[in-house]
């Protein structure tokens, strides 16, 4: 299956830089690669390569770890070791920490993850795997844990993901430099983000865990550090620019001779190279590139587009921009005007409007039909609600395809409560037998069927629940319940051909004008990736196929509830009046299951909505400080 990636749009010309250079503000050299799979390449390269080359009467010690970030690495070892490129017969293996206590058969132990990803697949012999072992009693810990430290000490090459507050293992956020392998209380936050391996129970979610030391890690010859995704830009920051700090535990490998960092451009953004590319070399400036470099600006003196001075610009590193189109009055009013005209009110275009040429959107046809993928049940509104509900308002001929059931993401309390209310209205008492299929449940195995079937029926009463409530028609609510998304448990079945007919069978149907889709692709094997990627997928099918309406179709990209288009991309921005916020904050409070008491909550308390109408009137804000209108709250959009 194909791989989607944002588009690129001007930026440093690497090719003229100097490596010492490009790489001038590392701390740890970072290698910035376009998506975590381009990344997962690059790293299985070198494993593969130290493999083959080590000579010797000893193992060659390899140290990995688990977790979503090795996932597309682990594909790309598996794959090459079936293309017989690559035997691990003479290679010792060493995973870098164990829940305790936990047997080793458990499903989410970190052995019996770290085997079904890659070790039943090589060919290590079961004698030179060492993974920490969760079921020594805990009189016998600490000679355990010195034992297992001298086995560690000195791995030739240690591939390791690293976690979105800089943690390495268990290694959490104030351990320090000199820590060996040993037993470790775990901390309510770091509990939190476990439990979405316990079926978001905190209560079977251990409190402990055996991890190798930091002073273990840095004993290995070579280290390769990973990370994906935009939640985990500012620790990539932190880990490859700022000084090593027990904040973020993974930074104490700047003190390591021989270590690279692989991040994909996402988790990457908030680095010198890509946030702020002119203060290392020259650039391509291209239109939305000198847009970046201009709100940039804008935001390091603190002054609106029209107030920037030519001494704003040199000052700032930005003369190769005056050189090639200046002078900066000029470059300010072009800005100026290229940003306003991303501003509609008009998502689906104005149809009175006798002049297109500066608006988001074309006028006709009118009403266009406007599909609106969601990969959740509630993605659609908390993203893009305002957007949905004017385009609704407006006449469009407005769908909502909800890609998958999200049922793993519903409280097993909320389907008692169900249970209840339709015994309290007469429709049978079946609340004894759900609670007993839920005390059944085991820890980290797949949920039972018939429990997920009622938590996907309750997501999808509650996403009609939120189109009724701004007049949607509910035969334009369409359910497509992919595959790939029904394994029961969080991580996901792969991609198949299935997930994308599905999709092209409703593309086929509606034949839209204009389609909005997922653009937050921080995790590799995430639900919205998956999501998006099968959409692309379908919709390049389809022109291939010859669907001459796919060529006249619109893609838009709209980001999720954590993180916002910055506005160098942005190429349509919506704004929202006080009533549509609110309209849009109680179609949002439809999705009951998702408030307060969800699994998979992450580390942000503030629910759904909070984070959507902050998110929002952030970006109106930034609007503003640039001299625009100023607006209560904005929804902005990448075009594709």
């Amino acid at each position: 299956m194909k791989h989607f990636d944002l588009p690129k749009d001007g930026g440093l010309k690497e090719k003229l830089i100097p490596l010492d250079i490009l790489h001038g503000y590392d701390k740890i050299y970072t290698e910035v690669c376009a998506s975590a799979q381009d990344a997962s390449q690059q790293v299985a390269d070198i494993i593969v390569g130290a493999v083959k080359a080590h000579r010797g009467k000893q193992l060659f010690k390899l140290g990995l770890s688990t977790g979503s970030t090795p996932y597309t690495l682990y594909k790309e070892l598996a794959k090459r070791f079936k293309a017989g490129k690559v035997s691990f017969k003479n290679v010792e293996i060493f995973s870098i920490d164990e829940y305790y206590p936990t047997s080793p058969d458990a499903k989410q132990s970190r052995n019996c993850r770290l085997h079904e990803e890659i070790l039943n697949i090589l060919d290590v012999k079961a004698e030179n795997i060492h993974i920490p072992d969760g079921t020594v009693k805990q009189k016998d810990l600490s000679k355990y844990c010195t034992e297992f430290d001298k086995k560690a000490t000195g791995i030739d090459l240690l591939v390791v993901g690293v976690g979105e507050h800089g943690q390495i293992g268990f290694n959490e956020p104030g351990s320090t430099w000199q820590t060996r392998t040993r037993v470790v209380q775990l901390p309510y936050a770091s509990r939190k983000r476990q439990a979405h391996n316990f079926n978001g129970d905190l209560a079977k979610t251990p409190s402990a865990a055996i991890t190798m030391g930091i002073s273990t890690m840095l004993s290995a010859k070579q280290v390769i550090l990973m990370a994906w995704g935009e939640k985990k830009a500012n620790t990539v920051k932190n880990l490859a620019e700022i000084k090593c700090s027990p904040d973020y535990p993974a930074s104490y490998f700047q003190r390591h001779s021989n270590v690279k960092l692989y991040t994909d451009e996402v988790a990457a953004e908030q680095l010198v190279r890509q946030e702020a590319p002119w203060l290392i070399g020259p650039c391509d400036w291209t239109p939305k590139f000198r847009r970046k470099a201009v709100v940039w600006l804008c935001q390091k003196v603190g002054k609106p587009i029209l107030k920037l001075t030519q001494n704003d610009y040199l000052q700032h590193s930005l003369g190769e921009l005056l050189d090639q189109f200046g002078p900066y009055d000029k470059i300010n009013i072009e800005i100026f005007n290229d940003l306003q005209h991303t501003i509609t009110g008009w998502p689906g275009g104005k149809p009175s409007a006798n002049d297109d040429a500066t608006r988001p959107v074309a006028s006709k046809p009118f009403p266009k039909k406007v599909l609106i993928f969601s990969p959740h049940p509630d993605d659609d509104i908390i993203s893009m609600g305002g957007t949905f509900i004017r385009l609704a308002h407006q006449g469009h001929n407005v769908h909502v395809a909800y890609e998958t059931s999200g049922d793993v993401a519903v409280h097993d309390d909320v389907v008692l409560q169900h249970m209840d209310a339709a015994y309290q209205l007469g429709f049978g008492d079946r609340f004894d037998h759900v609670k007993e299929i839920i005390a059944a449940k085991k820890p980290g195995a797949a949920e039972p069927r018939e429990l997920l079937d009622i938590k996907a029926a309750i997501r999808r009463s509650e996403a009609r629940g939120a189109c009724r409530s701004f007049g949607l028609e509910m035969s334009h609510v369409h359910f497509l319940n992919l595959p790939f998304y029904e394994s029961g448990g969080v991580t996901k079945l792969p991609r198949t051909q299935k997930d994308v007919d599905i999709i092209k069978d409703l593309l086929k149907e509606l034949k839209p004008d204009q389609i909005f889709m997922a653009g937050d692709l921080a995790d590799p094997h995430g639900t919205h990736r998956v999501c998006t990627e099968a959409a692309m997928e379908a919709v390049e099918q389809l022109r291939a196929e010859g669907a001459k309406w796919v060529d006249k179709c619109t893609i838009w990209l709209y980001r999720g509830a954590w993180m916002e288009w910055e506005l160098g991309r942005v190429d349509m921005a919506v704004p929202l009046s006080p009533d549509e916020v609110v309209e849009k904050r109680h179609a949002i409070y439809r999705h009951l299951s998702q408030k307060d008491i969800v699994p998979f909550p992450g580390d942000d308390p503030r629910e759904f909505w909070q984070r959507a109408e902050e998110r929002t009137q952030n970006t109106a804000k930034l609007y503003d400080q640039l001299g625009m209108a100023e607006y209560q709250a904005m929804e902005v959009f990448l075009k594709l």
